[in-house]
């Protein structure tokens, strides 16, 4: 790493540098890099599938009292479990719409009401992102402006205020810097992100909560499946939906993923990785895994359920589409059925969580 005259430590980055933008921020962050790092390795790399570099200037550290020792964990045993790290991000929004001056508070538990809009209704969101330690020790944020991004629109359909791109992701860089002891190693690991928008004020009538409250809290954490990098199985549900047309499977909104624990648990518990559900109309068209989109391969071409309000627009299915037409395949964004998923070549998940995962089995109405 290098320092300049004006303080600021600049990383080495393993790629070419490029145009930058600045985040305008009282807390001084420094303008972030739109290449693709060698962490992902693909034979091109696209300008479409950015990556944000974290540079930590000198005033940085009045915002981050991060501490020196070691995170004392054993990066070889990492799985995908919460590790209580140092520090959350914490900020509320009440009547007027405006988000108070966010901060930055020992990790621990928060503060409710019984009656809280998002206990009672369940009115809440969440996203999911991870931040990556390289080999010169600078550190990487996936596209977090696309998470910014959908978590406005989901906060849109779920009638709740929201931070605005620019004040998520500054509000992501220093959790992260506060952190950083506990980003893994590279190849070890990453720094899973949580935002987490919920309707914190009291309310008894079915109405939109009176106030709201954002919060950051980060986990290092290993690979998603037991399998960890080996093909996963995959039971197809029949009976069980995820979502349905006119409701919130679009969004990243809590109550999405407590449905599908009932199907899910089912199938583990006879030794399946996850399920894929089907549409809830025709019960013959893919939708997704429990918390990652799915694609097939046939050929030359690469097919993945459209995104039609029932489906979440994956960032990292984003990703794998922009990567996947460089490179000279034919993606289409389509109705995919189930006996195409049965005939295919190759299937695969995506996911922040699970980033890529090869699938190795598909059982369907008994038949493996």
């Amino acid at each position: 790493m290098e320092c300049s005259a004006s303080g600021i430590l600049h990383a080495k980055l393993p790629f070419s540098s490029s145009s930058s933008s600045s985040l305008h921020s009282t807390r001084q962050f420094t303008p972030s890099s739109l290449k693709i790092p060698n962490k992902i390795s693909f034979s091109h790399s696209p300008a479409t599938a950015p990556v944000n570099w974290i540079r930590e200037s000198a005033a940085t550290s009045t915002f981050c009292p991060q501490k020196d020792e070691p995170a004392g964990i054993c990066w070889d045993d990492l799985g995908f479990g919460l590790v209580e790290t140092d520090y959350m991000y914490s900020t509320k929004c009440s009547d007027d719409g405006n988000f108070s001056k966010g901060e930055l508070i020992p990790y621990g538990d928060i503060k409710l009401s019984p009656s809280a809009g998002v206990l009672n209704y369940g009115q809440g969101l969440f996203e999911g992102l991870k931040a990556y330690r390289t080999k010169n020790d600078s550190i990487l944020l996936f596209r977090p402006e696309e998470n910014a991004a959908r978590m406005i629109m989901g906060a849109e359909r779920m009638c709740m205020p929201a931070l605005t791109v620019e004040e998520f992701v500054e509000a992501v860089k220093l959790t992260v810097l506060a952190n950083k002891r506990w980003i893994p190693p590279p190849g070890k690991g990453s720094l899973y992100i949580r935002p987490l928008l919920m309707g914190s004020g009291a309310v008894l009538g079915l109405a939109p909560a009176p106030e709201y409250t954002f919060i950051i809290y980060v986990s290092p954490v290993g690979n998603y499946f037991k399998e960890g990098l080996a093909p996963i199985n995959l039971l197809v549900e029949n009976d069980y939906h995820r979502a349905t047309p006119g409701g919130t499977g679009g969004i990243k909104t809590i109550g999405n993923y407590a449905s599908v624990l009932k199907a899910q648990s089912a199938a583990k518990a006879k030794g399946y990785s996850d399920v894929l559900y089907l549409d809830s109309v025709h019960k013959r068209y893919l939708e997704e895994v429990s918390s990652c989109n799915v694609f097939i391969v046939k050929g030359k071409t690469i097919s993945t359920p459209e995104i039609k309000g029932t489906i979440l627009p994956g960032i990292t299915r984003k990703s794998i589409i922009d990567v996947a037409r460089k490179q000279g395949f034919q993606v289409e964004e389509r109705h995919v059925s189930v006996d195409e998923l049965l005939d295919a070549d190759e299937v695969f998940c995506t996911g922040t969580a699970v980033v890529v995962s090869p699938v190795g089995s598909i059982t369907y109405l008994g038949k493996r």
